[in-house]
């Protein structure tokens, strides 16, 4: 059986060399790279997400944490605007996390279901940025150079915002894969009842996939203002459906416990393909949302067909043994 991940892989080469019969110049490498560099904030948020969606939770508050907690860095910045990077670095990630931690203490202590926790804690969070701007904004002439510069550095041809996002896909894969942690991500979303079992504690663990989460947007949070040289209430809305959507379109399965690190990394890498590539070819950007939606469904339709025909193979197998 072909796997998600050779399906994804060919329709992304496809759908270059299609756009390269109109732009050559796309297929460039500079240009790959700079693709690759513009969707990296989506492929950490999507690694994120993709660890909560693997213990049957979701997180619809991903861009709200991250707005939330770029808008405190760039006001820091401006309050300060000699504080190390490094620091800087520190402290959107614990406040990712702890944003993060609160969305799982919700669904660990209370039981309440994860996606009206973070459908409330999203608003929290956008009406939280209100009232600690009052609406204004925080613009690059604003931000120290040290502070925009980080991101944009070159290294081997690669802003480290690029680099950043490989270290996360290496180190995430490496967790899944070899920890014992990582098999209770997995262990949790295919059966919770079998975990139990397994001296796995299903709440604590729904609750660190959440953490984890919030950090990597928290994160990112910093990353996108820096990059993007301005803050402003309104950041990276909506971004939570791309990340749902780069997970889907992966193979990660919304009934949890199933999904790859390469999955989620294709999953986005297909959405950066079709956001940079429609106006280089003439096409509204409009088209983007249709395509997306489109794919979203044709993913879920796969993961369903996939889900049955395990189904009727394992029923089949029962009766063999009969």
């Amino acid at each position: 059986m072909i796997s998600r991940e050779s399906i994804l892989s060919a329709a992304i080469i496809a759908l270059l060399a299609l756009i390269a019969t109109r732009f050559a110049g796309f297929v460039a490498p500079g240009n790959l790279a700079a693709v690759f560099t513009d969707t990296a904030p989506l492929i950490i948020l999507a690694l994120g997400q993709m660890v909560v969606i693997l213990t049957r939770c979701i997180d619809l508050s991903v861009a709200a944490n991250l707005a939330l907690t770029g808008m405190v860095c760039a006001m820091l910045n401006t309050a300060m605007p000699g504080l190390p990077v490094a620091l800087t670095l520190a402290l959107a990630i614990g406040m990712g996390a702890g944003l993060g931690a609160i969305n799982g203490l919700l669904v660990w202590k209370l039981a309440i279901p994860s996606i009206v926790v973070t459908l409330g804690t999203m608003t929290i969070f956008r009406g939280s940025i209100f009232l600690l701007s009052g609406g204004e904004w925080v613009n690059a002439f604003e931000m120290s150079a040290s502070f925009t510069g980080f991101p944009r550095t070159v290294i081997l041809g690669l802003p480290v915002l690029g680099w950043i996002a490989i270290v996360i896909i290496a180190g995430l894969a490496l967790m899944l894969s070899r920890s014992t942690q990582g098999r209770a991500f997995f262990a949790v979303g295919g059966n919770p009842h079998a975990a139990v079992y397994a001296g796995i504690d299903v709440g604590r663990t729904q609750f660190l996939a959440f953490t984890l989460s919030g950090a990597l947007a928290g994160l990112t949070g910093y990353l996108w203002v820096a990059r993007y040289a301005v803050a402003y209430t309104d950041i990276a809305g909506g971004f939570e459906l791309d990340v749902v959507a780069a997970c889907v379109i992966g193979g990660i399965s919304i009934a949890g416990g199933i999904g790859s690190v390469g999955g989620a990394v294709l999953g986005a890498l297909f959405l950066g393909v079709i956001k940079n590539a429609l106006p280089v070819v003439g096409i509204s950007p409009f088209w983007q949302m249709a395509i997306s939606g489109a794919a979203i469904i044709v993913a879920v339709a796969a993961n369903s067909r996939a889900g049955r025909s395990k189904g009727r193979i394992i029923l089949k197998q029962a009766e063999v043994r009969q």
